[in-house]
């Protein structure tokens, strides 16, 4: 059974993969691609070190695309977001189209020339801003984006400003575009899933749920941690923009302490240590030094399976 955003994206099942900055490689990308859903490329994917060089910084993807291109022929999408410098922006996208990338995930952007520049060349873009609102949604209809991605508060990573669950966000959201919706933050099996499609959903955007698979490049023993976790377990804190969640241990922790001190969104942020402390916490597998984002929907997770088995599991709506 297919639908707007399987047609759209020339998938097979309506599942997209969230970006999970540097918890992607082209081994996983493909794997998601191949399982019938969208593989998406994360910003900091085979990133060996932080740089601020557009040039090597779009080097280093354009690398990595010609992996993931020569490990699948099935549909994939990388990122692209909002930088200081945005012709840090322009340069990028610009490779993107020379690899004939088929689908960018668009974070906060609403650029006309961005998006003209990428309608021109038949790029599907997908948009995803990190707090949506109605306003956003139409602005990126008007622009010519051809999916928009509702985040609810239950998501990982860098979560909404406002509090609004995603069951909440979803139809509120789907209710004010005619482009297809797609549901964000907090589903964690097949339960989920139906109820966002009965929300006016047509497809799902699933990161914590995929961290726990072989392929993922995340630390053997933070796939443990989370199949091993609950939501409950699971805190939150601010940063910026406004908050963030991660799984026990000594830096997590601390950032609560230094919320509940009073201690500022900047200063929050600064000792989290952003990408870095990612990396060092859920690819390298420092759950003390480093922090472990996932979103509200691990609970189900209950052990490490393969990217097919979470794609049939989730999509068993859709298998055929």
């Amino acid at each position: 059974m297919r639908n707007r955003v399987s047609d759209i994206l020339n998938i097979e099942k309506p599942i997209i993969q969230g970006a999970l900055n540097s918890l992607t490689n082209p081994e996983f990308v493909a794997a998601v691609s191949e399982a019938g859903g969208l593989g998406i490329m994360g910003p900091n994917a085979g990133e060996a070190r932080n740089t601020r060089s557009a040039v090597e910084t779009t080097e280093r993807m354009r690398k990595e695309i010609r992996k993931i291109k020569a490990l699948t022929d099935k549909p994939f999408a990388s990122t692209i977001m909002v930088n200081t410098r945005m012709n840090f922006t322009y340069r990028i996208v610009d490779m993107l189209i020379e690899e004939e990338v088929p689908a960018i995930l668009v974070n906060e952007i609403l650029d006309e020339t961005i998006y003209n520049k990428i309608k021109k060349h038949n790029i599907k873009i997908i948009y995803r801003p990190i707090t949506p609102t109605t306003e956003k949604a139409k602005a990126a209809e008007k622009l010519g984006a051809d999916v928009f991605v509702a985040t609810g508060f239950d998501e990982g990573g860098s979560v909404p400003e406002r509090i609004i669950g995603t069951f909440s966000i979803v139809p509120m959201i789907a209710d004010s575009i005619d482009i297809p919706v797609i549901a964000a933050g907090g589903i964690g099996d097949v339960r989920g899933v139906r109820a966002a499609f009965a929300l006016g959903a047509e497809a799902v955007y699933i990161g914590s749920a995929f961290i726990p698979t072989y392929e993922n490049p995340a630390a053997k023993n933070v796939k443990q941690y989370i199949v091993d976790s609950k939501a409950e377990d699971i805190l939150l804190f601010r940063s910026e923009p406004a908050y963030y969640r991660s799984l026990p241990g000594k830096l997590a922790h601390e950032l609560v302490e230094m919320d509940k001190a009073g201690a500022t969104n900047e200063e929050l942020a600064k000792h989290m240590g952003a990408g870095k402390k990612m990396r060092l916490g859920m690819v390298e597998g420092d759950t003390d030094n480093g922090y472990v984002s996932v979103g509200t929907g691990i609970s189900p997770i209950k052990s490490i399976r393969s990217v097919k088995e979470v794609v049939d599991d989730l999509m068993q709506d859709f298998n055929d």
